[in-house]
């Protein structure tokens, strides 16, 4: 095999296992939003503090506390939910 294809077919793989890998993250971003037990675990929460319809609030293994809050059906990390951009 020439080095040109060589070249090439490494090219190939490398954008393959990008474009995986930023498939990956999509959806693991999208199953993460999808639940509250999800994103709960997503966060890494170890305790649970308050929890109403709309938001949350949780203690996490450093010991500092994070809001948790419900827009459009998703949850999001207080004041990192979708915005106009």
């Amino acid at each position: 095999m020439s080095k040109g294809k060589r070249i090439l077919g490494s090219i190939a793989i490398a954008v393959v296992a990008v474009g995986a890998f930023l498939g990956y993250q999509v959806y693991r971003t999208n199953a993460a939003h999808s639940s509250f037990e999800n994103y709960y675990a997503f966060r890494g929460c170890q305790e649970l503090i308050e929890k109403t319809d709309s938001f949350a609030t949780c203690r996490l293994a450093d010991g500092s506390i994070i809001k948790l809050v419900l827009i459009n059906n998703k949850w999001y990390l207080d004041g990192d939910g979708p915005g106009i951009w």
